[in-house]
């Protein structure tokens, strides 16, 4: 896989998508953390199922942690993990509150610093609410990463660090995203819609599907 295949594989998937986000549903920076935190071994639809109801009654860090551990779980309990995730949505509320005057901080060490945030989640965090060119990989980028061999690499962070040396500037704010939908749609782990892809030409994978 070369840079010039490479951008171009980019080049594609931005005219089909010019503008893309993710699909989880958020109106400002500590939604998007918080929902974010919830999706971890969680589909972004069952965190917006979740969300919408608990966004309505509360959305800043004092509101929810108004809420309390428990009533936070009545309305995450569809959620994966919620009894874990309702306790780190609660210390992080706190800790937001106390360090960082209940705003969002733009800062990767300070996200990471938070219950409930990994490196991944900080990166969705930076990138998509405060437009940093950062590469959130998840399982889906890391598949397609590999699959396509657009980057491979034997580790989440592995792929990360190569998509991060070999994806042109042009397209580092946006490339986390077109990814993601492109495994989730296009890409599809148990078996790749080869026939339906529009970088299909380019993409190394060896074992094409007419699908």
């Amino acid at each position: 896989m070369n840079a010039d295949k490479r951008y171009e594989i980019f080049s594609r998937l931005r005219a089909a998508n010019p503008k893309p986000t993710t699909e989880l549903n958020f109106a400002n920076p500590f939604e998007l953390l918080i929902a974010v935190i919830l999706s971890a071994q969680a589909t972004d639809i069952s965190v917006n199922k979740a969300t919408g109801p608990l966004f309505a009654k509360a959305n800043t860090p004092k509101a929810i942690y108004a809420l309390g551990v428990k009533r936070l779980k009545g309305f995450i309990k569809t959620i994966g993990l919620f009894n874990t995730k309702a306790e780190n949505v609660i210390k992080t509320c706190r800790i937001l509150m106390d360090e960082h005057d209940g705003q969002v901080p733009e800062d990767r060490a300070a996200l990471e610093a938070l219950p409930g945030v990994g490196r991944k989640t900080a990166n969705v965090v930076l990138n998509t609410a405060f437009g940093h060119p950062t590469i959130a990989v998840d399982t889906h980028i890391y598949r397609v990463s590999n699959r396509t061999k657009i980057a491979p690499g034997k580790t989440v962070r592995a792929v990360e660090d190569k998509l991060v040396k070999v994806v042109h500037d042009d397209f580092k704010v946006d490339v986390h995203h077109w990814m993601i939908l492109h495994g989730r749609y296009v890409c599809v782990a148990r078996k790749p819609r080869c026939g339906s892809c529009n970088i299909e030409d380019l993409c190394e994978y060896k074992d094409k599907t007419e699908d």
